[in-house]
């Protein structure tokens, strides 16, 4: 394997490990008006995530730092031709990180209703835009041969992106049921469960609708070949398992398989995309590895024109050879 590979590994495992933590605090403030019925549930339930909420966004920070490291014609075309969407989903984690910090402020019940249909907001945005984000980026989006994104924001809008927000969304609502479950007691644990019963057979059903929709709009399943592998079979089976462990009244094995889930999901979509890091939609019949050999030789002329200016940045040093010894030293010694 080599050094690419293993950052393209690594990014994987950050982005795997953001959904399933942050997944669980989405569906929580999405859940939250509808759980809650009083102001002391609804800050039962934030403080079911309060410990928690601003420390999982950290995987996500890093996910990017890791991007802009290794793969930074990657992190360039994906964050400019996402502009937009990544603006809003932006906005949107502001609103919900001062609707947790300033919710308890006033003591007033219409001020605190206000900032949980704000949190709620602020939790429904980027749950559903990261399924859009991910639909596109398997699907593939209008970028040039010089790594350049050359559509707008209603490219990146379709049938198969909006089912990709909607799949996000819904695993990550029973994500946040499930988790609610196992951190709540009393009324709110039992409507946590309740809701975790009746959001399963949605999430399944938007699920399959995507897998079917995956097939006929990416390659995918030709990148996969016949034998999907053992994480794709793994992620439909572990949703299956949640479904039945749920009707059994067991709710933590069931928060595991749904967290099982999101983690083989992720797996086999990063597995179907490599070689590459994004797919054009302008020529699909490029090779696999077009993309990253656009990359690679980026890289290589942007290190050739820097050995070419070299020796005029060693003009600029008088009396100084550039990562050598001082030219008067180095006479004497080979003197």
């Amino acid at each position: 394997m080599d050094l690419a590979s293993v950052w393209f590994v690594l990014i994987a495992v950050l982005f795997a490990v953001f959904f399933l933590l942050e997944g669980f605090d989405y569906g929580v403030g999405i859940l939250l008006p509808f759980l809650g019925k009083d102001d002391r549930e609804r800050r039962v339930l934030i403080n079911a995530i309060g410990p928690f909420w601003d420390g999982n966004e950290v995987w996500l920070i890093t996910a990017g730092g890791a991007m802009f490291a290794a793969f930074p014609n990657w992190y360039a075309t994906m964050f400019s031709g996402f502009y937009l969407a990544l603006l809003i989903m932006l906005l949107a984690l502001i609103v919900r990180g001062v609707g947790f910090e300033f919710r308890s402020k006033v003591a007033s019940a219409r001020w605190r209703q206000t900032w949980d249909w704000l949190i709620f907001t602020g939790s429904l945005v980027p749950a559903l835009l990261w399924g859009v984000a991910v639909a596109n980026i398997a699907r593939g989006v209008p970028i040039d041969e010089s790594m350049t994104f050359t559509g707008d924001f209603f490219d990146l809008i379709s049938v198969y992106t909006l089912v990709g927000g909607l799949v996000t969304l819904s695993v990550f609502l029973l994500h946040g049921a499930l988790y609610l479950s196992l951190k709540t007691k009393g009324a709110v644990m039992e409507r946590a469960q309740k809701a975790a019963m009746r959001l399963w057979l949605p999430t399944v059903v938007i699920v399959v609708l995507f897998v079917v929709l995956t097939y006929f709009e990416t390659d995918i399943f030709a990148q996969l070949g016949v034998n999907p592998g053992v994480d794709a079979l793994g992620a439909g089976l572990a949703l299956v398992a949640a479904g039945w462990l749920i009707r059994e009244g067991r709710f933590g094995w069931a928060f595991a398989m749904n967290a099982l889930t999101i983690l083989l999901t992720v797996s086999t979509v990063f597995r179907g995309l490599h070689p590459r890091v994004m797919v054009s939609s302008l020529n699909p019949r490029m090779e696999p590895d077009h993309h990253q050999r656009l990359f690679d030789r980026h890289h290589a002329r942007r290190d050739a024109r820097g050995r070419a200016h070299l020796p005029a940045y060693r003009d600029h040093l008088p009396g100084m050879g550039l990562l050598d010894l001082p030219q008067a030293d180095r006479a004497r010694r080979t003197a």
